[in-house]
């Protein structure tokens, strides 16, 4: 098969298209590159693999013939970064998967694949099913509801469409990042000895390892089409449904080193347990946990093959490369490459 995938060079992406190389599938990637395109290095002379610098709400869609399978994950990702600029959040996360959707269907694309959010949820005391009612509450879920709801009705009997939500995600990637929340709480307890823990520490959240995010992707995409089609799914576990507070008892025990918990910030109004029974009865079964991420990625920081900087957290990077005061700009103009 030929896959797609916008926001190819990302946190997510570059696992992505390393596992669909390893199947022997032909892959376009589709990014702004912003972040640069060094996590795909290893990558470098893959005959299978094509880089192609542009943007999903204005490249030409000619791209799309002979692809049978586009994995949209170009986006503006996350809250924070959603917040910078909510109108821009809606331009990229909202229209312009929108589009890439439309012109994947009228372009001949067998199945299109949304990247959603378990963030759509909010807050709910319940455990939270796909027929669940969403309570977004940042732009940057609103966005993935409002995608959602238009896209997942372009599906027919010749164009599959599928909406996974994924759980928060953690783990190593060659494009590292620092700002999700079990990387950062183990980041600052390898460098510190110190876990920091946003209050008041009752909220729930789900989490997802990288890897098996790209796993489930693939899942998605191979999977007969009755069996997905029009459809969302909670792509997680059961078992990774996790209150923050004993979360970080649970890395900081797995280190065996002596630390401290550092409280921060006003109590967190997102807290969500999310029930997994759905992606799991189509077979699948993630293969890592919080403790596998947290010795890979104290490993990975001790023999120095992933560093902590600006990059590995986007906000900050954004600011770096454009200046507070123009903050996203460049987002907003296509005759400029960075």
């Amino acid at each position: 098969m030929n896959f797609l995938v916008t926001g190819g060079a990302g946190y997510i992406g570059v696992p992505l298209i390393e596992q669909l190389l390893e199947k022997g599938y032909n892959v376009t990637c589709l990014d702004r590159f912003f972040f640069g395109k060094e996590p795909l290095s290893k990558l470098e002379g893959e005959p299978r693999l094509k880089l192609v610098q542009d943007d999903i709400r204005w490249f030409n869609p000619d791209l799309l013939r002979g692809v049978d399978v586009v994995i949209d994950l170009a986006a503006l990702s996350n809250d924070p970064s959603g917040e910078l600029n909510p109108a821009k959040t809606y331009d990229i996360n909202y229209l312009g998967r929108l589009r890439v959707a439309k012109l994947s269907k009228e372009y001949g694309v067998q199945r299109y694949i949304l990247a959603s959010t378990c963030s759509v949820y909010g807050f709910h005391d319940e455990v939270l099913t796909e027929e669940s009612p969403t309570n977004p509450l940042t732009t940057y879920a609103k966005s993935a509801v409002n995608a959602e709801k238009d896209i997942l009705p372009l599906g027919d009997t010749g164009f599959t469409v599928v909406a996974p939500r994924f759980a928060t995600v953690y783990g190593l990637s060659p494009r590292m990042r620092f700002d999700l929340a079990i990387n950062a709480m183990v980041l600052r307890l390898q460098k510190t000895g110190k876990i920091s823990v946003m209050r008041d520490g009752s909220q729930w959240r789900p989490f997802i390892h990288v890897r098996d995010v790209a796993k489930a992707y693939l899942l998605l995409a191979e999977a007969e089409s009755e069996k997905v089609n029009g459809q969302i799914f909670n792509v997680g576990s059961n078992d990774q449904n996790y209150q923050i507070h004993p979360l970080a008892k649970l890395l900081g025990d797995n280190i065996g080193k002596p630390y401290e918990l550092d409280w921060y910030g006003d109590p967190d109004k997102r807290s969500y347990q999310v029930n997994f029974d759905k992606i799991a009865e189509l077979g699948f079964k993630p293969d890592y946990t919080p403790r596998d991420a947290t010795k890979e990625i104290c490993e990975a920081l001790e023999r120095g093959e992933v560093t902590d900087g600006m990059k590995t957290r986007t906000v900050e990077w954004y600011k770096h490369l454009l200046g507070v005061e123009g903050l996203l700009k460049e987002i907003i103009l296509r005759d400029t490459v960075l």
